[in-house]
Order: structure tokens, then C-alpha cells, then sequence
């Protein structure tokens, strides 16, 4: 079975068990807080070791500056989660869409800023070339799913901000430290997947 057929199986199955999963960063003090839907790409390589491909954004970036994160952005209203993950891979680092093996959504998670991400899961050549658009990504770069998913490379953290105390997760992986929203839909896929792939 390659790595598409098993991350079917795997995802078909996790979705029928009920893991404790993080939803997000609600701010309680701004209930009112608009909801802005949004989509990442998980790409993963179809190798005999498997790699998750991500980005990192440029330190002159007005949000997230120097963060890791998927390929991904806003939903435009015309479009899927798929479609615009999709278009958001291609315009960050040049992955044509034809290339991308969809295998389906993974869990919504909501950020800070009120984003709901929904991760969508697909899968590449292994020697794809990725070319990082100059404004949007400093590298792009491959870590090994296995490590990925793999909890005891799941540290938890904390942090005061805005008054309040607030936790997160972060992986670290070659000097980078992967954090926040993303280490935090990297976690949701290792317990979804954990018993599975």
C-alpha cells in the first residue's frame, strides 16, 4: 500500500474514534471576534520515509514573522478549503495543484487572530520541486512525518499574553521550532492517526 492508500485507510478510521483534540484559541475577553475561514496544505511525500513539507515566513512579515506554518491562507468566498489550500501551495511555493493527491480534511482549528483552519491532507512526488515565493516564504523545508507524529516530540509551553496566561505546543526539528497553530494541527493529526497509520 503507498502512502496515500494507507493515510486513507488511517484518516477513515481515526474519524471514527473520538481523541481529545485542540480546538483552538478562543478569546473569551472578545466573544464578538469575527470568523475568517481559512485552509493550510499538509503535503506530505510519497517516499519510503515520508516527509511533511513546510514553510518559513520572512522576518520583515507584519504577522507571524519568521513562524513556521504550512502553505495555506484565506478562503476566497468562490472556493473550497481544498481549492484554496491548493492555490495558496501554488502561490507560496510553486506546487502545481496537479500534483497534489488530495486525501481529505483533517480537524478545524481556530486561531488567535480568528482564523478557522481546516488542514487538508495530500500527498506528493517525492522530488518535487519547491520554490519559495520571495515575499511570502524565507524556505521551505521537509521534516520526516514519523517525527512529526510522533507525541514525545510534542512539548507543551506557555506563555502571558494579553493578561492571560495561555498554553500552546511546539516541536522542535533541526534548530526550528514549530509552534503555535501549526504544531498544534500537528499534534490533532498524531492523535487521529496515532493507533492508525
Amino acid at each position: 500500500m503507498n502512502l496515500a492508500q494507507r493515510l486513507r485507510v488511517a484518516l477513515a478510521a481515526a474519524n471514527r474514534e473520538q481523541p481529545v483534540l485542540l480546538t483552538g484559541d478562543y478569546r473569551d475577553d472578545d466573544p464578538a471576534i469575527a470568523s475568517y475561514p481559512a485552509a493550510v496544505l499538509v503535503a506530505m511525500s510519497d517516499a519510503d520515509d515520508p516527509h511533511v513539507i513546510l514553510t518559513q515566513r520572512p522576518d520583515t512579515m507584519r504577522h507571524h514573522a519568521g513562524q513556521i506554518a504550512f502553505p495555506g491562507g484565506k478562503i476566497d468566498r468562490d472556493e473550497d478549503a481544498v481549492a484554496a489550500a491548493l492555490r495558496e501551495a501554488e502561490e507560496e511555493i510553486s506546487l502545481p495543484r496537479d500534483r497534489v493527491d488530495i486525501i481529505g480534511t483533517a480537524d478545524r482549528y481556530r486561531t488567535v487572530t480568528g482564523f478557522e483552519v481546516t488542514p487538508v491532507l495530500g500527498v506528493v512526488p517525492p522530488d518535487i520541486r519547491l520554490i519559495p515565493h520571495q515575499h511570502e516564504v524565507a524556505d521551505v523545508f521537509q521534516v520526516p512525518l514519523a517525527f512529526l507524529m510522533d507525541e514525545t516530540n510534542h512539548v507543551q509551553g506557555s506563555l502571558e499574553w494579553q493578561g492571560r496566561k495561555r498554553h500552546y505546543y511546539e516541536i522542535h526539528w533541526d534548530n526550528r521550532r514549530i509552534w503555535g497553530a501549526t504544531a498544534a494541527m500537528i499534534v490533532n493529526l498524531s492523535r487521529r492517526l496515532k493507533w492508525t497509520l
